[in-house]
């Protein structure tokens, strides 16, 4: 099995700033791409780069055995399928959450090869409300909601034919705390912690 990573900032505008954000005396980037290359069972790591970020998000990831495409994550497909073996799993990342563990990643790759489409979720823990313009008007029953997280896993196929982000009808496995979106000071916060314990140290 071959497995490719596109690592993507595809949500907001903002996004490509807030990925060159310092923790640790590093690129959130660059935090990122180094855990991926990490994980053994990945083959190669795409970082599909903001055209206004090109130069910056090269040089936070200098030195690293990744590929760099200027564009969109199918531009960065594009670049690479025509050198994927037809039963190659493919990673779509968002670039903001740095520290997913390998368990995770793994088990994403691992669950691709029973189904099409593959997400890490998390158990909803806030209370939810239904509200109208002024007043609330119920409560939804979270045991049945989740929080999406990164990477979505794919089968070569799936993705060719996917809308990137959509994961309705995506088959799902366990997430994990420390792979939240970093995008305010107290994530950043959370992060810094992160990435100063020891690697073999529980986080969150």
């Amino acid at each position: 099995m071959n497995v490719v990573v596109i690592v993507t900032v595809a949500h907001h505008a903002s996004d490509g700033e807030f990925a060159l954000t310092p923790v640790h005396g590093e690129a959130l980037l660059t935090h990122t791409v180094r855990g991926l290359l990490d994980v053994p069972e990945i083959d190669l790591v795409v970082v599909a780069a903001p055209q206004r970020c090109a130069l910056s998000f090269s040089e936070a990831v200098r030195g690293l055995d990744c590929r760099i495409v200027t564009g969109s994550p199918q531009q960065a497909f594009a670049a690479v399928e025509p050198d994927l073996p037809r039963e190659s799993v493919v990673l779509l990342h968002d670039a903001l959450r740095a520290f997913i563990p390998a368990e995770t990643v793994r088990g994403v790759i691992d669950a691709v090869g029973d189904f099409p489409v593959v997400v890490p979720v998390l158990p909803m823990a806030d209370t939810v409300k239904v509200t109208d313009a002024s007043f609330i008007v119920g409560t939804e029953d979270r045991s049945r909601l989740r929080t999406v997280q990164t990477p979505i896993g794919y089968t070569l196929a799936a993705f060719r034919s996917a809308e990137p982000w959509d994961v309705t009808g995506a088959a799902t496995v366990p997430g994990h705390p420390d792979a939240m979106r970093v995008t305010t000071d107290f994530e950043l916060s959370l992060a810094e912690a992160i990435a100063a314990a020891p690697k073999n140290e529980e986080t969150l």
